[in-house]
């Protein structure tokens, strides 16, 4: 039943790889984005695809129409609001990963306390609160300029079909995993550095106003936690999955 249906084709000369490559009004992909649902688009294509006889790749309907064509004529209007999104998106977070790392570096090259004049070395040395201040900042700053990179690499790629399959969605996910971490990390340098400039009977009030600092980046990362999931679930899973309802992108 499988393969008879694989080589069947219909009135029209269409195959199942061309009914796989046309992009109709009902979404069977209960997927967010329209960069997602091009992912998910080529997944799907690409996996009935596998499953068709070499000689149907190339196979032209009563139209004079390729797979292939049909898939890029049909989702020409999805590739471009895929493209913008991404735009969008990469702009937005890579001005934040700039900044981040010129404050990180700013960071890492400076030592609180100063150093001692006969040795060079950190009058802080040993302390847990230097170490926690000086792992931070080099994480911050190894992380934001990752960032900056898988962002700039987004905004320079070609949008081309392909480029939806793995390549865009991997580049994000690492681009906002890095950013997260990094966000995370300026700020543990932050409260560690700061931590030097309070007198002993200070320090303890201090770790509370230090978590209320921490809530931005617990609320930024519950805002994007809901794309990060369908990034890495889109990215991971070979096959999409099916829902009966249907989404307007």
């Amino acid at each position: 039943m499988k393969d008879s249906a694989f080589r069947a084709v219909d009135q029209k000369g269409n195959s199942a790889l061309h009914l796989a490559a046309m992009l109709g009004d009902h979404k069977p992909w209960l997927i967010p984005g329209a960069a997602l649902q091009m992912q998910w688009e080529i997944k799907w294509y690409e996996f009935v695809k596998k499953s068709m006889p070499v000689h149907f790749f190339a196979r032209y309907n009563k139209d004079n129409k390729t797979p292939r064509d049909i898939f890029t004529e049909t989702h020409k209007n999805l590739l471009q609001k895929g493209g913008d999104w991404l735009t969008n998106t990469s702009e937005s977070c890579s001005v934040v990963a700039a900044l981040i790392a010129t404050v990180a570096f700013a960071a890492s090259t400076t030592v609180p306390g100063g150093v001692k004049s006969e040795n060079g070395k950190p009058i802080f040395e040993n302390h847990p609160a230097f170490e926690a201040f000086a792992i931070s900042s080099l994480i911050a700053l190894c992380f934001s300029v990752t960032a900056v990179v898988m962002f700039l690499s987004i905004l320079t790629s070609r949008y081309e079909e392909k480029d939806f399959g793995k390549d865009l969605p991997r580049k994000l996910l690492l681009g906002l995993t890095s950013l997260f971490v990094s966000i995370a990390s300026v700020l543990v340098s932050f409260c560690a550095g700061h931590f030097f400039n309070l007198k002993d009977k200070l320090k303890d009030a201090a770790f509370p106003v230090y978590t209320v600092t921490c809530l931005p980046v617990t609320l930024f990362a519950m805002a994007q936690f809901p794309l990060y999931i369908d990034l890495a679930w889109a990215l991971f899973k070979k096959v999409p999955q099916r829902s009966d309802r249907a989404i307007a992108l």
